[in-house]
């Protein structure tokens, strides 16, 4: 496993796309069972705010750097993130090494008909996908809804390999970490809004807005009413608190200069 680089309190693996699907193919040849987390400027910001958010990440074996935001972080700390990619642009090679391995999904999350949408058109696009099951995230919203547990039991008896789960962050972090000793899977994998994406339900930004740091803008002018306070205040923040760290490392290097 790749050595971890800290951003902001949290560690963030330094690993290739390619590298974190060789991982999860080794994770689950070994029978081993891990949890897989995704780290942007939101995420930090929240795990800022959030004890346990950012306990959770911090435990996760492998985090993934999600967001431009937190490579530039990075190179201005003087650390090394050297690969951006966010689940929506590599489910697809992740859905491949489902195929030719013959490794099962599993989809939980996003409103009622989304994740189904999003697993149709991956079985479409990936001929012999296994998405063994679907289950819409508002599942105990209401008395006539499953409760967790008659989730975690449909999960367990389909049994697959990988558990996605695109329930918002923290919801799905926090769902994962209160049922992973339940659930009988080797890949948690958190992904957002990604269900929405691939379904066609939300559009995303243009290619290159999302290849060039602007994703974050191409997200604000789709939902401006969800997201403003999350890019508006969040980005501000998030910088603020990088600067913070830049002038302490600073600090600190110019204290064991003059010792």
């Amino acid at each position: 496993m790749n050595d971890k680089t800290i951003i902001l309190g949290i560690g963030i693996n330094t690993l290739p796309l390619n590298d974190l699907l060789i991982n999860i193919e080794k994770i689950i040849q070994d029978q081993r069972r891990v949890v897989i987390a995704y780290a942007n400027a939101h995420a930090l910001n929240l795990a800022w705010k959030n004890a346990r958010f950012a306990n959770f990440l911090n435990t996760a074996e492998i985090v993934f750097c999600d967001g431009f935001g937190v490579r530039l972080a990075a190179q201005l700390l003087g650390r090394t993130v050297p690969a951006r990619f966010t689940p929506p642009d590599w489910i697809g090679q992740l859905a491949d090494l489902c195929v030719r391995q013959g490794h099962r999904m599993y989809f939980l999350g996003a409103q009622p008909g989304v994740a189904e949408k999003a697993a149709d058109h991956l079985r479409k696009t990936y001929p012999g996908l296994d998405i063994c099951g679907v289950q819409h995230g508002y599942f105990n919203t209401t008395d006539e809804g499953l409760d967790d547990d008659e989730v975690i039991t449909e999960i367990n008896r389909l049994a697959p390999q990988v558990l996605v789960v695109g329930l918002g962050m923290p919801a799905q972090e926090f769902w994962i970490e209160d049922h992973w000793s339940e659930l009988k899977v080797n890949i948690a994998l958190p992904v957002g809004a990604m269900f929405d994406y691939i379904s066609g339900e939300t559009p995303r930004a243009p290619r290159w807005m999302t290849d060039h740091g602007l994703e974050w803008l191409g997200r604000l002018i789709i939902e401006p009413r969800r997201l403003w306070k999350r890019y508006m205040i969040g980005n501000p923040h998030f910088i603020l608190m990088v600067m913070r760290e830049l002038i302490s490392k600073k600090k600190n290097t110019k204290r064991g200069l003059e010792c």
